[in-house]
């Protein structure tokens, strides 16, 4: 498993990351604790979570991903791990986390890291992420900026120091973001060097083939900024493994759980999928092949987060990650996407 750099940090990382938001709801403890093994003798040494963890995020599944990584951490080297968690944010009615209290100011920023950590059985955590902006900001299937939907929120900066305060404290050793836009990226920067406060190593946003508006103007704010991407979510939920194109009733997160059809239901993607699964099959690779190996291999993804429900899906991933696309298959790539560029922001 290769390495790389995460940002500016320090951080060395396995070129992927192992994304954990089943564990509480489609897994099992062991099986989390299965998959964590799997990972690490793979060679993946970075792991993602977040407090919000498992999904579909619920009062019942609050932390549950967290305590299941921390029952398996406590018997780890834990300087082997790199431990990545993230801060739940306001704007998306979660009142079971704080009372609904989700601004990013000092209060909810200590309380939220003080309870990762007791689930994680940690004193540190390598990356803290903010898991989506403070602000109101186009998320999670949104593709609008929308001006109506301002709302009070805590400045960047009181965001910054407090966070600031706790890598003083040991606590956290590098911040990123996630789910963020190119003026939050630039803003965080601003103030971090204004004000000799942190700087963000990475934003953690979602990129794959059905959606690679990171190309657009993060890309080059990352090369330039040196702010490596963690691309979340390669698949698609599932639908660039082309299990929804061979059978819409497939088991499967889109279809256990209809809530997420907000971000993936949206009327292009049937035949944008349908096109990349039948490229994929006609150069003998799977689907799940083609569309992980092209986010694995693009020169701004420091480490791709990939997720699984069974271990043998797990290591067809990671395997997956590996594989190099021939520049032919690359070109017939780019133009389909010119075709259907972005059905899924």
């Amino acid at each position: 498993m290769q390495t790389t750099n995460l940002g500016r940090s320090g951080l060395k990382v396995s070129k992927v990351c192992l994304g954990t938001m089943t564990f509480g709801t489609q897994n099992s403890e062991a099986d989390a604790h299965a998959q964590l093994d799997c990972a690490l003798a793979h060679g993946i040494n970075f792991i993602d979570t977040a407090e919000m963890y498992s999904v579909p995020p619920s009062a019942e599944s609050y932390g549950k991903t967290e305590t299941y990584i921390g029952s398996w951490l406590k018997h780890q080297a834990r300087d082997r791990i790199v431990l990545a968690s993230k801060i739940s944010g306001p704007g998306r009615g979660m009142q079971w986390i704080r009372e609904g209290k989700l601004g990013f100011n000092r209060h909810n920023i200590q309380a939220a890291i003080e309870g990762s950590l007791r689930r994680l059985q940690t004193d540190y955590l390598d990356l803290y992420q903010l898991h989506w902006p403070d602000r109101n900001t186009p998320i999670f299937g949104q593709y609008q900026f929308d001006p109506d939907k301002e709302r009070d929120t805590t400045p960047i900066l009181e965001t910054l120091t407090v966070l600031d305060e706790l890598v003083q404290a040991g606590k956290i050793r590098h911040i990123g973001l996630s789910n963020e836009t190119p003026w939050g990226v630039m803003e965080f920067l601003r103030l971090a060097e204004a004000h000799q406060l942190p700087r963000i190593v990475s934003v953690q946003n979602a990129y794959h083939l059905l959606n690679r508006s990171w190309e657009n103007g993060l890309a080059e704010i990352g090369y330039r900024e040196q702010v490596s991407l963690l691309p979340y979510s390669p698949l698609a939920f599932g639908l660039l493994s082309g299990k929804y194109h061979d059978d819409p009733t497939a088991k499967g997160r889109l279809t256990l759980f209809p809530g997420f059809a907000q971000r993936y239901g949206k009327p292009n993607i049937p035949a944008a999928v349908g096109a990349y699964v039948e490229l994929a099959r006609s150069q003998g690779l799977t689907p799940s092949q083609m569309a992980l190996s092209f986010v694995a291999s693009r020169w701004f993804a420091a480490s791709t987060i990939i997720g699984a429900t069974d271990l043998a899906q797990l290591e067809d991933n990671i395997a997956a990650c590996q594989i190099p696309l021939r520049e032919d298959v690359l070109q017939a790539i780019e133009d389909l996407h010119l075709r259907y560029t972005n059905p899924a922001p």
